[in-house]
């Protein structure tokens, strides 16, 4: 064959069938049926209550993706779906998958109509879906924590401000590296009993302070060495968000370290994929906004940050680490 192949376009446009397919994998419990080891496809059908054809079409449809192996007719996990999907690893990404069927998919049927309106989907909620909803953000949080938690080293702080995110799981990592660091929480009030468990869960009530105030006014005042703003500027218009990070410049001490994580448009040669497609799940979902990393860069400059590199984490948003000037 000569001249380009199709494949590349191809995947793409059957991407949802293995979406499909994971989030069913999922619901069933198939992961879970294998944290113990290899299983052939009837005992798979007995210990998940499903038939062994669609066991089998979903075993498959898993080996082909990479998340389980096959052999001899049995099939066993690959390292990444017994560390997330199996349920026996820190970070259980079962809530997550959920929520992307049951929430995500439907509303991304409403694409079309977003692309021709620049309006976002109607999400229709009721208590039992923002159940769902919540459940599955909290735990992409969570594997976004965990993903700095690794790739960034906290030891060196003693003091850190955590302005306006969604989970503490965040700072109780850095809490966990670092037997020295004190928090101070400024989150909205709606969010002071979650961080008060997670804190009292962790053994860190001692060393975090907790102080309510709206994200887009709060002025959290201090000296601190370290100042996170995880998953907030997307929520937030470009007046808002430099008022709020000017608000964490003048929480931070000269030299202090930021820690801004979101998604990001770039204006390298091939755009990171998973931060184009939060654009359109942000925006579909409810109107908000993944900004372009050059802009966002431009309020750091006009706020009294500098910044000093950016950290792509597995799987997860990038961090913009900028420094106060």
């Amino acid at each position: 064959m000569t001249g380009p192949a199709p494949d590349r376009i191809v995947d793409i446009a059957i991407g949802y069938m293995g979406a499909k397919q994971l989030f069913a994998a999922s619901r069933i419990g198939l992961f879970r049926a294998l944290a113990d080891g290899d299983r052939s496809v009837t005992e798979l059908a007995s210990a998940t209550g499903t038939s062994e054809q669609i066991v089998r079409i979903l075993a498959d449809a898993m080996n082909a993706q990479g998340l389980l192996d096959r052999q001899g007719g049995r099939y066993s996990l690959a390292a990444d779906a017994a560390e997330y999907l199996a349920g026996t690893g820190a970070t259980d990404l079962a809530p997550f998958l959920g929520f992307l069927n049951e929430i995500s998919y439907g509303h991304w049927l409403q694409f079309d109509t977003t692309v021709d309106t620049t309006k976002p989907g109607d999400l229709q909620m009721d208590d039992a879906r923002w159940g769902t909803f919540m459940s599955g953000v909290m735990t992409y949080n969570s594997l976004h924590a965990a993903m700095l938690a690794r790739g960034f080293d906290f030891t060196s702080y003693r003091s850190m401000l955590d302005l306006g995110g969604l989970s503490p799981e965040f700072a109780i990592g850095a809490l966990k590296a670092n037997p020295d660091l004190t928090v101070k929480f400024v989150f909205a009030p709606m969010s002071t009993q979650g961080i008060n468990d997670a804190l009292a869960a962790n053994g860190f009530t001692d060393r975090a302070t907790v102080e309510p105030a709206e994200t887009e006014t709060a002025a959290p005042g201090g000296e601190h060495d370290i100042v996170m703003v995880n998953h907030v500027i997307h929520r937030f218009n470009a007046e808002q968000n430099k008022v709020i990070l000017a608000n964490a410049r003048a929480a931070a001490k000269e030299g202090a370290t930021l820690l801004l994580l979101d998604f990001f448009l770039d204006d390298d040669e091939r755009q990171r994929p998973i931060d184009a497609l939060h654009a359109g799940e942000y925006f579909v979902i409810d109107g908000t906004i993944v900004y372009p990393e050059a802009e966002v860069r431009s309020w750091l400059e006009g706020t009294g940050w500098r910044a000093r590199e950016v950290l792509a984490l597995p799987g997860s948003p990038r961090v913009l680490v900028a420094e106060a000037v």
